[in-house]
């Protein structure tokens, strides 16, 4: 079945709303995943080892994962594979920008795309890019991304706690962006939904198409090609 036939279906998710912080670092209600945050963006530094690259770079509150670099995130660089080393490369809800920043380490030629609903987000991501001296980083919200343009491949630590429906329509507008030779990688924490997510992408595509890529600290990496 073709990706651009991918259907959502109905459940009872509903968007989280955790208290405190949890295992995937997400903070207060989570309204960084649909919104900017009202207020003035205070930005503070964070410094980190990413990808195996000491770093100093910029968040905020606001953003997800603000105040570190999240497992999820940290299991995802250690299991994909390096992108390819030009063209279009995708990271989908880029936060402060770690995935993009990887990306665009590793395939310094590539066009990276780093897409959130959350400005602040963008923001942070282009001031990071900037500090790394990342000139192929374009942070961006989803409607300032080009329609012709097609990613191969995107790495992703999607918006679980949106609810199941949410993600699924997220998804759907960007998993047929892939280009004909692309793959997806997505983390998902496996009690948060990794297993019931894959089993919803497989009866969409055809056998093969999704496979667990990799799966460490309880988060599942799901490889999804076209």
């Amino acid at each position: 079945m073709p990706m651009a036939n991918l259907t959502p279906v109905n459940d009872d998710g509903a968007p989280g709303d955790p208290v405190g912080e949890a295992a995937d670092g997400t903070t207060g209600g989570g309204a960084h995943y649909f919104r900017t945050p009202t207020g003035v963006a205070e930005p503070r530094s964070l410094t980190l080892v990413l990808d195996g690259h000491p770093v100093e770079l910029l968040t905020a509150d606001g953003v997800f994962s603000a105040d570190r670099l999240d497992l999820g995130t940290q299991v995802l660089l250690r299991e994909v594979p390096d992108p390819a080393p030009a063209g279009d490369l995708l990271d989908l809800g880029c936060g402060w920008g770690p995935l993009a920043l990887s990306l665009a380490r590793r395939s310094p030629k590539a066009r990276v795309w780093a897409v959130d609903v959350n400005e602040r987000a963008v923001e942070l991501t282009a001031q990071n890019a900037q500090r790394l001296r990342l000139p192929g980083v374009r942070a961006c919200t989803p409607d300032q991304v080009r329609a012709e343009v097609e990613f191969a491949p995107f790495w992703s630590n999607p918006p679980i706690r949106i609810g199941k429906p949410a993600l699924h329509e997220l998804l759907l507008r960007w998993l047929p962006r892939l280009a004909p030779d692309g793959v997806a990688y997505l983390v998902v924490q496996r009690h948060l939904g990794a297993d019931s997510l894959h089993a919803w992408l497989a009866e969409q595509l055809a056998p093969g198409q999704v496979v667990r890529a990799g799966s460490a600290k309880g988060y599942r990496v799901l490889r999804i090609s076209r």
